[in-house]
């Protein structure tokens, strides 16, 4: 089922997540809300803190992960030395994108939806959308990671973005 996704400045945003504790069909359920969630925005990473749930839960859909897949209680243990740079935007800010420049690779812990636990290394795009939605778990927006002056800039146009929704509707 789809939610709706808050938008920024929205205070939800910046909470930090709980832990999963619970691994039943509850967790499931907003599993599958935040995959439908995130393809009607559409996007590629979501976030339970994107709907107002502040649960550690990120799906990601993406080809180079094999499609859909699910991370309760992800930790990086590690990153590469090397750097990435790629366009980032948010669910909860639809049509800003700027630039960011993430480690390229990350070693990530974290649970299935049965709670069992698993290791992985990420590497690329999949690696750079993980640090992403992590920082969205720790309430770490991501226009935060940009410098003063680009954040001001993006908050500009943000703001005259939802001027021109508001003056449609």
């Amino acid at each position: 089922m789809q939610r709706a996704i808050l938008t920024f400045p929205d205070p939800g945003l910046t909470r930090v997540a709980s832990p999963v504790i619970a691994f039943d069909p509850a967790l499931q359920t907003l599993a599958d809300d935040l995959f439908d969630t995130m393809r009607a925005a559409p996007g590629v990473g979501i976030t339970a803190p994107h709907i107002g749930v502040a649960q550690r839960l990120v799906v990601l859909d993406l080809p180079a992960l094999g499609g859909r897949r699910d991370f309760a209680n992800p930790q990086i243990l590690s990153v590469s030395g090397t750097l990435m740079r790629h366009d980032e935007g948010s669910v909860s800010m639809p049509g800003m994108v700027e630039a960011l420049e993430r480690p390229d690779a990350v070693r990530l812990r974290y649970q299935d939806l049965q709670g069992n636990g698993h290791e992985t290394e990420l590497q690329g795009f999949p690696a750079i959308c993980m640090q992403h939605e992590i920082d969205q778990l720790d309430g770490i927006f991501w226009i935060l990671r940009l410098s003063r002056l680009k954040r001001e800039r993006l908050l500009r146009r943000w703001e005259k973005h939802k001027r021109g929704q508001t003056s449609l509707s």
